[in-house]
């Protein structure tokens, strides 16, 4: 058994830090649990009314499931139908350990492998197993994310970068074939140059965004919410049946 579930149902939810607060339709809100191997991975699963696909949410470096940026943006991807999943790739020893060193986030076979669980698990749930899939990467957890999609192009529907480092998964990019949607700052220069040459290598749909006066985080006013209409926008588009 891969996983095990405590839930609850809500009727609205808000989110607020320096954010605009968004009631939500009848959401299904579940905290999960992932075997993956000797370890467990913890995560969050919202589930809208009738949704019509599911978004995973790969994490950047030194983040989780918290991450209030990628909450912000579940909570406007709700309001298109879509589910998410939010969830740790990294155990709490190992972002200690992470923390530290910094390798773990770069180790992006590894963060596949646990992408690679976190898939399994969702395509058995008999609940959310048969909605469309979608990634959703940011920084280092955009390159597991692209690697992803490039190993499993008949389940993984479309793919959204958020100031993504396809560097890491250069060698992928040809065999991405999801719909994929770059987004960075325009202040973000550096990786800004990363993106615009891994935009070329990307064997499907591709568009890429630049999101003016935004840097690497998102944390201008107004920037964040930019990206999640844009994210929004496109899994409605290539994950609705």
């Amino acid at each position: 058994m891969l996983g095990r579930r405590t839930g609850f149902a809500s009727a609205a939810r808000g989110y607020t830090a320096g954010m605009t607060s968004i009631a939500h339709p009848s959401i299904t809100r579940t905290e999960i649990s992932i075997g993956a191997g000797v370890t467990r991975l913890h995560g969050l699963l919202e589930v809208p009314a009738n949704a019509v696909g599911l978004v995973l949410f790969v994490h950047g470096s030194g983040s989780n499931r918290h991450s209030p940026r990628n909450q912000h943006v579940a909570e406007i991807l709700h309001l298109r139908g879509l589910a998410t999943l939010l969830f740790d790739l990294l155990t709490g020893p190992e972002q200690r350990q992470d923390a530290q060193s910094a390798h773990l986030r770069f180790d992006i076979p590894f963060l596949v492998q646990r992408l690679q669980r976190t898939k399994a698990w969702v395509m058995a749930d008999p609940h959310i197993g048969g909605l469309p899939l979608g990634y959703f990467g940011a920084s280092t957890g955009a390159a597991a994310a692209l690697v992803g999609a490039a190993a499993d192009p008949e389940h993984v529907r479309a793919v959204v970068s958020r100031g993504g480092r396809p560097d890491l998964a250069m060698s992928s990019l040809p065999s991405v074939t999801a719909p994929t949607l770059l987004i960075v700052g325009s202040d973000d220069t550096e990786v800004l140059a990363m993106n615009r040459h891994a935009f070329g290598q990307l064997g499907g749909r591709r568009r890429l965004e630049v999101v003016p006066g935004a840097g690497h985080l998102f944390e201008e006013p107004g920037t964040l919410e930019t990206v999640a209409e844009l994210a929004g926008d496109w899994f409605a588009a290539h994950l609705s049946r």
